[in-house]
């Protein structure tokens, strides 16, 4: 029997963490191979002082320096057997003037970019490859060239793996949605308590990023409990980006319960898969 090696493509470091963080150290404990690949360097993320890219003395050579040591310990945490980074530019979010620079994910042809991709995978030889779906997740341009590139490449090698991307339940969305309308109306508050006031119209950052799947496309459904210290540990590793993060304001036993779970919609089906999976490698063994 061949060895059962998983690959995940990944936009930027912390990506791994937060939707395959439980999937990545449950494979590891049970002896499966690993694989990351990570195509930005994360340069449009905060500063160790939380300056945005748009902030005059914001370094984005000096964050991906940063983020590289982070991702290396994500990657320790969660048992990863190879890590590869494509090393793109990160393009930050659609309309930036990062997306024009012909070093960005974003501006690199996919053919490029895919055939890098192809090389790992003939190398690796995965039979489960997970990404992101059409619009990466939450439409970040990053996400959406992972999941151009990993299409593409899939056309260059010489087999079929079964591909999933990550996803969301709309049960589950609704429940993070609460939640994150809790903590901006107790943000709020304790803003007004200082004397600053948001207008009414002022949009919800969660608003343009909240994205759920409906519950019947969701194909495979993973419990990662067991793990969930080791992925609350690979998130907090990324304390520059995720520090004051929805995840990290829940001590372990919360964070246990409300992330349990990762979940993955099949795209491609060589196994000829029914209905909702328990295993990642139903089908494999």
């Amino acid at each position: 029997m061949p060895q059962l090696t998983f690959l995940a493509v990944h936009a930027h470091p912390d990506d791994e963490a937060s939707s395959t963080g439980g999937l990545f150290r449950l494979l590891a404990n049970q002896g499966m191979r690993t694989v990351l690949v990570t195509c930005t360097n994360g340069e449009c993320g905060d500063a160790l002082d939380g300056a945005k890219p748009d902030a005059d003395h914001h370094d984005g050579d000096e964050v991906a320096k940063l983020r590289a040591v982070e991702l290396d310990r994500a990657v320790e945490v969660l048992g990863i057997s190879r890590l590869v980074r494509l090393g793109y530019r990160d393009s930050g979010m659609i309309g930036w003037p990062q997306n024009e620079d012909p070093e960005s994910f974003w501006a690199t042809p996919v053919k490029d970019a895919a055939a890098k991709l192809a090389k790992i995978l003939l190398e690796e030889r995965p039979q489960v490859i997970m990404t992101y779906n059409e619009v990466g997740f939450y439409g970040h341009p990053d996400h959406i060239q992972a999941n151009r590139i990993t299409l593409a490449a899939l056309d260059m090698i010489d087999y079929e793996p079964t591909l999933y991307y990550n996803a969301i339940p709309n049960s589950v969305m609704a429940r993070y949605r609460a939640r994150w309308e809790q903590e901006e109306r107790e943000q709020r508050e304790a803003d007004e308590a200082k004397g600053i006031t948001r207008t009414l119209d002022e949009p919800s950052a969660r608003e343009e990023i909240i994205m759920g799947t409906p519950d019947e496309e969701i194909a495979a459904i993973i419990d990662v409990a067991d793990v969930s210290d080791a992925k609350y540990d690979a998130l907090a590793a990324h304390q520059s980006q995720i520090g004051d993060s929805f995840w990290m304001k829940m001590d372990r036993a919360e964070f246990k319960q409300a992330m349990g779970h990762e979940w993955f919609v099949r795209v491609t089906n060589p196994e000829n898969l029914e209905g909702a999976v328990t295993d990642i490698f139903a089908g494999y063994r």
